[in-house]
Parts: structure tokens; sequence; C-alpha cells
């Protein structure tokens, strides 16, 4: 079983990306099944086939501690890691040959607490991938761009796992779409960006993380997608079967 974990900031599209990967393998004869880990989450675009509010009850927690929404939120992030033997049991009776895994609305819950690694480090599957999610409307700046590569490149060393980068919402920017691609591509071009966009200590501040990145090699070209119009999913499974299945594609 291959392990595709959806990351990305609240609202980024990760449910959405996460519908769209799966319609894709199964349009194209693969064996794909959905993991939810957003146990505060109302409703979905896709029917999972594991679902952790099965075993996390966000409205009961609030109850039962006189929690608030974030408190049970927190809480619940947590548990999650103590029912991995249960969650595994249930994909393993799926037994598919895909896993997607869509992560919480609230990523730090995820990334940054102890529970997100461990889960993980601890799912049984041959091969993972972390796709992070590039909100394009919030890069519209070359500013905000490095703020947001950053972000990626902490999540990257945060879970371990091979990333893949994508921009969610092309067809809310077509106009700039080009533009942070270059960006994404070609360093000097993006430093050159931020030289017109900024200055003083901004300036400094976003040319020494850029460069950072650059140096660390934590930077990579973006994949556009679009979720009105799927343009852009055959790019992203080819990049996944790069990382996941060696080079053997799904046939389109």
């Amino acid at each position: 079983m291959k392990a595709i974990f959806v990351i990305g900031t609240a609202g980024s599209g990760k449910s959405t990306l996460t519908s769209r990967i799966l319609q894709y393998y199964e349009k194209n004869s693969a064996f794909a099944s959905v993991l939810n880990l957003d146990p505060g989450v109302e409703s979905l675009p896709y029917t999972p086939d594991v679902d952790v509010r099965d075993y996390v009850d966000i409205v009961a927690l609030m109850k039962h501690y006189d929690l608030g929404p974030n408190g049970s939120m927190i809480m619940a992030s947590d548990l999650i890691a103590s029912k991995i033997d249960q969650i595994e049991n249930e994909v393993s009776k799926v037994n598919p040959d895909y896993l997607i895994i869509d992560t919480p609305g609230q990523m730090e819950l995820f990334a940054y607490r102890a529970s997100g690694p461990f889960f993980i480090q601890n799912i049984n599957a041959d091969d993972k991938v972390n796709v992070f999610l590039y909100d394009a409307t919030m890069i519209t700046s070359p500013s905000n761009f490095v703020s947001v590569s950053l972000l990626a490149a902490s999540i990257k060393l945060r879970l371990g796992l091979p990333t893949i980068n994508v921009m969610t919402k092309t067809d809310l920017i077509p106009d700039k779409i080009d533009q942070i691609i270059k960006w994404s591509s070609d360093p000097t071009s993006l430093e050159e960006s931020v030289g017109k966009d900024s200055n003083g200590e901004t300036y400094s501040l976003t040319t020494d993380i850029l460069r950072s990145l650059n140096l660390g090699e934590l930077t990579e070209k973006l994949i556009p997608i679009s979720n009105a119009t799927e343009e852009g999913m055959i790019n992203l499974e080819i990049a996944l079967s790069r990382v996941i299945n060696l080079g053997e594609e799904v046939e389109d």
C-alpha cells in the first residue's frame, strides 16, 4: 500500500484535492481509498472509506471536558494517535493500493503536535509521500510566496516525508499563474521580485529566508492544479509515480 498525505493551510483545498486524486485513480482502474483524519469536519466532497470521526467525537469531548472548539480539536488530535491500531485494522480490511489521507484543516495540529509524526511513522505502508498545498490566492506577492515556501519546508523537515508541492485554486488567479510558477523554478527571478515589492527589514528578512531555502535545496517547482477543471492532475500523478511507484505510472 502507498500512503499519500494531503497537507496544507486551512482553506487551501485539501479535501477537494483528496477527492480529485481519488477520482483520478478510480478512472484509471487503480484501487484507491480515503482516510479522513479531520475529526472536526462537518461535510466532505467524498465518502471516506475510513473516518476518524467514528473514533473521536468533537462534540462529546467539548461537553465532557468543558472545552472550547480549539481545546477539543487539540485533545482530538492527540486521541487519534491512540486509535492507530483500530484505524489500521479498518484500513487493512479495505486493503487499497493507494491510501489517500486527508489531514485536519488546522494543519498545525497534525504537523507540529507529536501525534501527527507518530501517526505517519506508525501507519503501515510500503511508501509514503506528502502532497503540500500552496493556496494560489495566498501567494500572489513574492513575500507571501517566500513565507508559504518556508512553511512548506518546515512541514517537510518536521514530517520527514518526500514532498510534492502543488498550487491549488489556480482558476481564481489565471493572470498570475505563470509568474508564480516562475518564482518556484527561478530563485533569481523571485529575489528580483522581492526587491521590487519590499524594502528595508522586510526585504532583508525575505531574501535571507529565500537564500536559506535555496541553499538547503528545500524548494521545487510547483505543480498547478485547477479545482474547477482538474487541469494539472496528470502532472501530479506523474510526480506521485516518481516518488511512490518508482516511475511506474498509472495508465491514463
